[in-house]
């Protein structure tokens, strides 16, 4: 599917727009919403092929930063992030949608959610969290710094710190898996990019949200990662605490990359959620 622009804030921002073959134009739109530091195509390899099979047109953003959007590398925040995903939604004109996000994606989301009700069906954020804890916001810290040193770490110590951190241990322990991993996060080998660090900064000055989320409205899934340590399951399952009505689930064996290790369960849980509310029957062979 080939790359789309539009414009907000002075800023380009890309997306990609996936239809059901053959569908018609009366399809429900799920939009899904990347982490720190990766382009919206990380969606294509599993939750696209899902949701369009499951009948849905899917919509993935590239957040500002991060390239093929503008890398805006300025003190942006997450009001900003989340009312990008607002100018998305006006700018599409398909109506109230889905939204589905990761990490930071996950917050932008449930920001988007809180502040826009009107323009969201339901959410399904993976990874969510309302607040850092002492040891996540230090690792935060500790990135930004890298991000500003001349020589940047080794690539394949990066890798290997990546693997640790966002990993199941499930996944490290099939060595030709951990492996190919290694050999994917190397291929980084610029380190973290202004773009990138400016996302990270956002991270930083999250405040505690927990009490402004008890007025969220929409539907929501806090969906959590049993292995993950960049964001800790209790973080999030205090999301579906602080929600109304939210519903709490979470992946075995995943880490904080869980849709691309356990896509599976993923997205049965993430598809499953959509069709309890959704007005879209589940096509069949498509």
């Amino acid at each position: 599917m080939a790359v789309q622009y539009f414009m907000h804030d002075g800023l380009q921002f890309a997306y990609e727009l996936h239809l059901p073959k053959g569908a018609a134009q009366a399809l429900e739109t799920v939009v899904l919403v990347m982490g720190t530091g990766s382009p919206g195509r990380v969606w294509n390899f599993h939750q696209v092929p899902a949701l369009i099979s499951a009948g849905y047109r899917v919509v993935t953003l590239t957040n500002r930063g991060i390239a093929p959007s503008a890398e805006d590398a300025s003190d942006f925040t997450i009001e900003d992030m989340a009312a990008d995903v607002v100018a998305l939604i006006k700018h599409l004109d398909f109506g109230p949608v889905a939204l589905i996000g990761t990490s930071l994606g996950a917050r932008i989301v449930t920001e988007v959610a809180l502040a826009h009700p009107e323009l969201v069906t339901y959410v399904v954020a993976m990874a969510a969290h309302a607040r850092l804890d002492p040891v996540q916001r230090a690792m935060v810290h500790g990135e930004i710094a890298m991000a500003k040193q001349a020589e940047p770490a080794p690539i394949a110590y990066r890798a290997a710190v990546d693997a640790l951190q966002y990993l199941s241990p499930a996944t490290r322990a099939n060595e030709r898996t951990a492996q190919d991993w290694l050999d994917m996060l190397s291929l980084n080998d610029a380190g973290i990019s202004a773009g990138h660090a400016a996302q990270l900064q956002v991270s930083a000055d999250l405040k505690d949200r927990r009490s402004a989320y008890q007025q969220i409205t929409v539907p929501f899934l806090a969906l959590a990662f049993a292995d993950d340590i960049a964001i800790a399951p209790n973080l999030t399952r205090e999301v579906a605490d602080a929600i109304p009505n939210a519903v709490f689930a979470d992946v075995p064996n995943a880490g904080h990359y869980g849709y691309l290790e356990q896509p599976a369960a993923v997205n049965d849980l993430m598809i499953s959620f959509l069709k309890s509310y959704s007005n879209t029957p589940i096509n069949e062979g498509t």
